[in-house]
């Protein structure tokens, strides 16, 4: 349900019903991960993807299927690398998916639209099995829950995590749990009025409880969204506009800073979340910790010491992830320079990032640009920067860096050439 858009909002808000396509589980390799979403209209307009276009064909018969009947249906693609291929899935994985109505009368859903607008955190909890299937509620309001869905679905909150948050040895099979891969089910009728689906139950028993020893706990999905990374960029100049656009589009919030007026404006960085026409290092000083995280990166492009060095100065102050700045060798020596004479201590200037970027050889300011976003995506998740043909392990490690270098940088450029 979360991250389908600004379209898909706005069809929601106009009234229309969406069948919406929710990844539950991912037991092997798959394209995206737990909580990707898609959407379908009414039409049979398709908003997003929840693969590499392996299993988009399915999933739309299986969103208007939710539509038309009103009721959630989960299904499974793939099994072994052998049947995978068969289901759509061609990287030899499998996926979980439930596919369920949703209306913007439903007060979850209204809340996740609100949140997004505002590009603030929030986490949700999807019933994926039994009579309760497709029904959605907040972190904060999980009234009625078994007490460990509940404690589990608050730290997948504060961790905005995707993943299941039912104690898998609690859980009692179901119907839906033991449905063979690629079968549909739909969720045993329920004993008690139905609320509209996508919406929180009502609070029949009262605060999150304890529940009997052998009783079936309801599986539930935590499905969060993060507001955006940051990126802070001192500098109005051509580099600086680059880095802007590919970043936004990695998904970044970008605001550029500048002391000159006439370089921070909309038409030179229309993509920019915020233009700031101030001195970066009193911008850079006057953040707190409601503006930035570990996930947040600076990077100083002004080329002018004057202010490159408070700058580098204010940003290694701050409890972020990434300082980065672009330069000549001989410019990063004046640095290190300049900034150990401050007073600045030898391991903070080794936390910068500069020369800023992976050696890709480019040169224009689009391919600095994206050397300058490869070195911060890759610090940010650990990263080799090695082509991925020259490594071993999987593609998508998000528990540890396993991936390992298999040749050595000699080797890489012989077989490049």
């Amino acid at each position: 349900m979360l991250g389908l858009g600004t379209e898909a909002h706005r069809r929601l808000r106009a009234g229309e019903r969406l069948g919406v396509v929710t990844v539950i589980g991912v037991p092997g390799s798959a394209p995206r991960g737990v909580g990707a979403s898609m959407a379908v209209t009414a039409s049979g307009e398709v908003i997003g993807s929840i693969s590499g276009g392996c299993v988009e064909a399915d999933a739309v018969v299986l969103a208007r299927l939710a539509l038309s009947t009103d009721s959630a249906h989960r299904a499974t693609y793939g099994l072994t690398d052998l049947d995978a291929p068969a289901a759509g899935l061609a990287c030899g994985g499998r996926i979980e998916v439930l596919a369920y109505p949703v209306a913007f009368e439903d007060p979850v859903v209204g809340e996740v639209l609100e949140h997004e607008d505002a590009d603030r955190a929030i986490t949700i909890g999807l019933v994926v099995d039994g009579p309760d299937a497709g029904r959605a509620f907040t972190a904060h309001d999980a009234d009625g829950l078994p007490t460990a869905v509940a404690a589990d679905l608050a730290r997948a909150a504060l961790l905005r995590e995707n993943r299941r948050v039912t104690p898998r040895e609690a859980l009692t099979p179901s119907p839906s749990a033991l449905a063979s891969p690629g079968e549909l089910t739909s969720p045993d009728a329920p004993t008690t009025p139905r609320a509209a689906p996508g919406t929180a139950r009502a609070n029949e028993g009262g605060p999150a409880s304890a529940v009997p020893h052998g009783a079936h706990l309801p599986e539930v999905v935590a499905l969060s969204r993060a507001p955006r990374p940051r990126l802070i960029i001192a500098g109005g100049g051509e580099h600086a506009a680059a880095l802007c656009r590919v970043a936004t589009a990695a998904g970044f919030a970008v605001t550029v800073v500048d002391m000159w007026e006439v370089l921070v404006t909309k038409e030179r960085f229309p993509e920019a979340a915020h233009r700031v026409v101030a001195p970066p290092h009193e911008y850079l000083a006057g953040q707190g910790p409601e503006d930035i995280d570990l996930r947040t990166a600076v990077c100083i492009l002004t080329h002018d010491e004057r202010l490159d060095i408070p700058a580098l100065e204010a940003a290694l102050a701050l409890p972020i992830g990434f300082v980065g700045a672009l330069g000549a060798r001989r410019t990063v020596a004046r640095r290190t320079h300049l900034l150990v004479e401050r007073g600045v201590p030898d391991e903070a200037v080794a936390r910068i990032h500069m020369p800023l970027g992976l050696d890709l050889g480019g040169h224009s300011p689009d391919e600095t640009a994206i050397a300058a976003l490869a070195e911060i995506v890759a610090a940010r998740h650990g990263g080799t920067g090695a082509p991925l043909r020259e490594t071993k392990g999987p593609l998508h490690d998000t528990r540890g860096r396993s991936r390992k270098p298999v040749v050595s940088a000699e080797e890489s450029i012989a077989r490049s050439c």
